[in-house]
């Protein structure tokens, strides 16, 4: 997951990041797991705030500011209810280029993106590439590398 959601501690450092504003008109699309952690790490702000010295307060005040908006603004989409022919909000996806090796993604929401694991953000370019499509279908990333031929093998909704 993004540092918006990190592995609960009763460290304040690790309670107090950077606020990840969504572009204006951007909705919040969360998973239900991901809701549910972005509520474990509010209530993990609330306790820290109500036991937190004096000079860690403010700093503690803007997350919490921070995550009560995400949450407030917060859009559940439970990917069982998606089309499971099409690739939407939620699948998990395997893609396999033109080698023959594969790869699986899950589209999650923004705060619950984390490339390196095969969660990536709605908003990404291959998330981008891949929504819509159906089984067979076939598109074109553009990667570091270069452009990245890409055909669609499966989708599944968890």
């Amino acid at each position: 997951m993004s540092k918006a959601f990190t592995k609960e501690d009763d460290s304040v450092e690790e309670l107090v990041l950077e606020d990840l504003a969504l572009p204006p008109g951007v909705r919040n699309y969360l998973t239900p797991e991901g809701a549910a952690e972005l509520g474990r790490q509010l209530e993990a702000v609330r306790q820290a705030l109500a036991v937190a010295v004096v000079a860690k307060k403010p700093a503690l005040e803007r997350r919490l500011g921070s995550l009560t908006r995400r949450f407030e603004t917060a859009e559940v989409v439970d990917p069982a209810k998606q089309p499971h022919g099409i690739v939407r909000f939620g699948a998990t996806v395997v893609v396999e280029n033109s080698d023959g090796k594969t790869r699986q993604f899950r589209i999650v929401g923004i705060d619950e993106a984390q490339p390196a694991d095969g969660r990536i953000s709605w908003r990404s370019p291959m998330a981008k590439a891949l929504l819509g499509t159906r089984v067979g279908d076939e598109i074109t990333v553009q990667t570091p590398h270069g452009p990245d031929a890409l055909s669609l093998v499966a989708i599944r909704y968890e």
